[in-house]
Formats: C-alpha cells, structure tokens, sequence
C-alpha cells in the first residue's frame, strides 16, 4: 500500500510540474512602454518624475517603470521640458535574446556593433534620425544592460549621457 501510495504521489508531482508553463521574465515587456521617453516629446507629459540635477538649461530627471514581474529605472534629459534623450537601465533578469530581436524586429539590423570580451553594443542610426544603444553582456547567460536613444537635433553643448559613461568597449 505504501509503494502504492508513493507512486501515486510521484505521479502526480510530475504530471503537475511537466505540465507547467514558464515565461521568461520580460515575456510581458514590450517597446511600447518606452515610447513616451523618446526624444522630441515633452517632459510634461510624463508623470512620478523625480528632479536628479538642473544645469545650464537641462535637466535630468529619474522614473521608474514598474510591472508585475520587473522594475527599472529610466533616465532621462530635458532641454526647455523637450526630452533629449533617455537611459534605461534594465533588468539583469530580462533576456538578451528576446530584447535584442525585438529591438532588430523593431529597428532593423543594427548599424554598427562592437564586442570586446563578453559584453558587446549594438548601435542603430535610424531614417528619423535618432540613434538607438543597446548593450548586453553574456556569462553564464546573455542579459541586457541597458538601452538609450539619443535625439538628432541637440544643441552642440549637449553632452549625451552615454557619452558620459564609461562603458570600455
């Protein structure tokens, strides 16, 4: 009766379990929710915004974006409440593959890439003039580390904020 019992228990464990779905964490995630950060759109409109610095006419501002499975930052600088540019910083637990192919289903093939060691930076300059930044690192798996677009028309004391960090690629 025992063995009985636990075959039964056996069973069922696995049945369960083989029949479970799992999403990778940014199954959810898509482009769109980065849409209102774009360069040339108004500062204004976007809501839970919090002042980092002022200077010399631009701001840089911090949000969050939160979903049932991820949280992140985007950074984000104004001039004269016109988004310039815009830094998000993702999260390790997103999928480099699904988040790189819906940047190639979305952009196109990228522009430019460069590799050094395990981490590589893709570029694409697109036809409405803006430039898109995405770098993942790979270890024991591929993950995102962050994604920027800067806008094509920024005045010539602007100083991008991936220009400003030190990425050693």
């Amino acid at each position: 009766m025992k063995l009985i019992s636990y075959f039964l228990i056996f069973f069922f464990i696995n049945v369960f379990i083989s029949y479970a779905k799992v999403d990778a964490y940014n199954y959810n995630f898509n482009l769109d929710q980065l849409k209102n950060f774009y360069p040339g759109n108004r500062i204004s409109d976007i809501k839970d915004l919090v002042l980092l610095t002022k200077r010399d006419g631009y701001s840089l501002f911090r949000t969050e974006i939160v979903y049932n499975r991820y949280k992140f930052f985007v950074y984000i600088q104004t001039n004269q409440d016109v988004i310039v540019e815009f830094f998000a910083r993702l999260p390790s637990y997103f999928l480099h593959d699904l988040f790189h192919q819906a940047l190639i289903n979305r952009l196109g093939k990228q522009t430019s890439y460069i590799k050094k060691e395990s981490a590589a930076l893709y570029i694409w300059k697109t036809a409405d003039g803006l430039t898109h930044y995405y770098q993942g690192s790979c270890t024991i798996n591929c993950f995102p580390e962050f994604y920027a677009v800067v806008g094509k028309d920024y005045p010539a004391d602007f100083i991008p904020f991936v220009d400003k960090m030190d990425f050693n690629l």
